[in-house]
């Protein structure tokens, strides 16, 4: 039928529009199919335990709602055409339901980052009382917030829903998906506070980085600087340290980041928002919350395990393990990398 179609020119119209619509069905769900693996792929690469955390949940409901629209998704392309509670689900309903969460994706973002830097500045220096049990409750109360206040504006908030039908009705064929104003301030922001970060301790960070040793502690590689104590300087030393540690894990993202910046790269709001970005984030503001709060940081075990990636402990503290040599030499501190 559709090659007879394709044949006379009456058709020809039609056909070369479902087959655009096709290939783009095909290339959505491809891009969802890498997005979750990469989703899971993070969530499972974590060195250690980690403390529980308000961005650690959100993580999770990232993953699982990318898992939930590719299944739907694959689900829509295999069957095509059918029915369900009334409605005729066709390929269109892909790219409407990509549309849809992108839009959701991209109204989030602020109210996101507020709540976890927030949660951080509260819970680095325990000044939180709440029970664990009470957190966890807290936290997945405002996640599942989160996500039905942004699926509600997308849907029934005027300007937002008015975006939707603007982009279907510009190109029904392409499925035009916007961008993230929100998640293009913070990449802005991130960029600008930390280049005026480097530039301010740009000599100490380079002294540091000269006079380094890397060993091996327990099967972990580690950066080995000196540690000069100095009270009046205590929290620039700190903001060199922090620094250090952050770049040494998230430096390719760090880059990628200008890159996309300066280059004004326009990322889909439903790929832009993932569990990579999320934990690049989540380092970031557990850096600031570490450097605002300071001398108030609770210097406990379970206290360092808030970050998957990063470890900060070293930054607050000289190495003192008598086990190794290390600990012999006064005035040194350990960065795990």
């Amino acid at each position: 039928m559709a090659a007879r179609l394709c044949e006379n020119g009456s058709g020809q119209y039609h056909c070369t529009h479902t087959s655009q619509r096709l290939e783009i069905s095909y290339m959505l769900v491809l891009i969802m199919l890498g997005k979750v693996f990469l989703d899971f792929f993070m969530l499972q690469m974590k060195a250690k335990p980690v403390k529980v955390s308000f961005m650690g949940y959100f993580c999770v409901s990232v993953a699982l709602l990318d898992f939930t629209l590719l299944l739907s998704l694959c689900f829509i392309f295999c069957f095509e055409d059918f029915a369900l509670w009334g409605v005729r689900v066709t390929e269109y309903h892909i790219c409407l339901l990509t549309q849809i969460c992108s839009l959701t994706y991209g109204l989030v973002p602020f109210p996101v980052y507020l709540l976890a830097a927030l949660d951080y500045y509260s819970t680095v220096s325990h000044t939180s009382q709440l029970p664990t049990r009470a957190r966890k409750f807290l936290y997945g109360f405002a996640v599942v917030v989160i996500w039905i206040s942004g699926f509600f504006c997308t849907l029934h908030v005027p300007a937002v829903s008015e975006e939707l039908e603007m982009q279907n009705s510009v190109s029904p064929s392409q499925c035009p998906v916007s961008g993230s104003w929100q998640s293009s301030s913070v990449s802005w922001a991130m960029v600008l506070l930390l280049g005026t970060a480097l530039l301010a301790r740009w000599k100490e960070v380079t002294t540091m980085l000269l006079s380094a040793r890397l060993l091996s502690l327990s099967s972990q590689p580690v950066l080995m600087f000196p540690y000069m104590h100095n009270s009046t300087c205590c929290k620039w030393q700190l903001l060199s340290r922090l620094l250090l540690c952050f770049l040494g894990t998230w430096a390719p993202f760090v880059v990628l980041q200008v890159v996309v910046v300066l280059l004004g790269v326009q990322i889909p709001a439903y790929v832009e928002m993932n569990v990579p970005w999320l934990c690049f984030i989540n380092s970031f503001l557990l850096a600031a919350a570490y450097w605002c709060r300071g001398r108030d940081v609770e210097l406990t075990e379970e206290g360092w395990c808030t970050d998957p990636f990063v470890s900060w402990k070293f930054c607050f503290m000289p190495f003192n393990n008598e086990s190794t040599k290390a600990a012999d030499k006064p005035g040194t501190v350990i960065v795990i990398c």
